[in-house]
């Protein structure tokens, strides 16, 4: 166990670097630089040389791999740099949104849980009822039950975060006043619109994830032979069908909190949500490399170690994954 960790971390390095090392590059071709959006956006003219000299000021008129490998020899020593916008350092900056994006995240990630999984065990379950009950009212009921919650899960999923967030603003805020337009700081109440439009995505997608998972359980012969066994309903379902579901869970829940954890761009942009994801939006308009570069680096970081936590689960949580990795020495 321990060598296939020490792999996977391994592979892990070539990876960052191969992240950084492009995102540094394609900023570079972006045609702009801090400098010129600094004036540009001042609405100044100013000459040739004074740009020259600002640019010498934040090393922009150096080699792109001089620039490059100077950030990363002071990204290894813990010194991201300055921003170029601000002038106050990066990593505390960075620190300073973080709290936000992970209050947002944490949030999202449990209503997700809360709705998905429960309506979409019911769904499925509700439809192999519909196939196999001898009653004919219980089969409609059941049908119908199963329609419902589809019919949701696919509005839900064809409504992009940013209408439905427009939608709850207009609602929620505008014509009930109940919650603030935008949020007015880290509270509770400027967190509950932005967790109701990244839930509702994610919970329409992952609800016909997690029914299609436990109905392809549901049709497995272990099923049958535990009923014919006279295992109760429950029992099968959540000692059996759901455990044997969680890999498929666990996958879904590992993509959205990598996602949730970089920040949720749009959404944090359109309540105001002073997050990750809103700071990276302003550094990309203001060609602000050094949070640009921070913000890349947090995302790969996030991603892969999201993704190395989910196999190390698979591991705990199904045997057959756990008997090939011994089986391969851990490789």
């Amino acid at each position: 166990m321990k060598r296939y960790v020490w792999q996977r971390l391994l592979s892990l390095i070539p990876v960052l670097l191969g992240i950084t090392f492009l995102s540094f590059a394609l900023m570079r071709l972006a045609g702009s630089d801090a400098v010129t959006e600094m004036y540009s956006g001042a609405g100044l003219v100013v000459s040739q040389e004074i740009v020259d000299a600002a640019r010498a000021k934040l090393g922009l008129d150096k080699p792109f791999l001089v620039q490059y490998f100077s950030w990363l020899g002071n990204m290894v020593t813990g010194d991201m740099g300055k921003s170029f916008v601000s002038g106050r350092d990066v990593f505390d900056t960075f620190l300073s949104k973080l709290p936000a994006t992970l209050l947002l995240a944490v949030f999202s990630v449990l209503l997700t849980v809360v709705v998905s999984i429960p309506l979409g065990v019911i769904s499925a379950v509700a439809h192999q009822k519909a196939q196999t009950a001898r009653d004919a009212h219980l089969r409609s009921v059941c049908a119908l039950l199963d329609s419902g919650v589809r019919f949701v899960s696919f509005i839900g999923n064809s409504m992009p975060n940013f209408f439905v967030a427009l939608l709850l603003m207009h609602f929620l805020a505008v014509k009930l006043g109940w919650l603030p337009v935008i949020a007015n700081g880290v509270t509770l109440a400027g967190a509950i619109m932005p967790t109701l439009t990244l839930a509702i995505a994610m919970s329409a997608k992952y609800l016909r994830q997690v029914r299609a998972a436990v109905l392809d359980e549901l049709s497995k012969d272990y099923v049958s032979g535990a009923r014919a066994r006279g295992v109760k309903e429950t029992t099968i379902l959540v000692k059996s069908v759901l455990r044997s579901s969680l890999m498929t869970i666990v996958t879904l829940l590992a993509l959205s909190t990598g996602s949730l954890l970089g920040g949720t761009a749009i959404v944090e942009t359109i309540f105001m949500w002073d997050g990750v994801g809103k700071l990276a939006v302003d550094a990309i308009m203001m060609r602000d490399y050094p949070l640009i570069q921070a913000y890349v680096v947090w995302m790969a970081i996030i991603y892969v170690g999201v993704n190395l936590v989910a196999d190390l689960l698979y591991l705990v949580l199904d045997p057959r994954v756990r008997l090939e990795v011994e089986r391969h020495g851990g490789a």
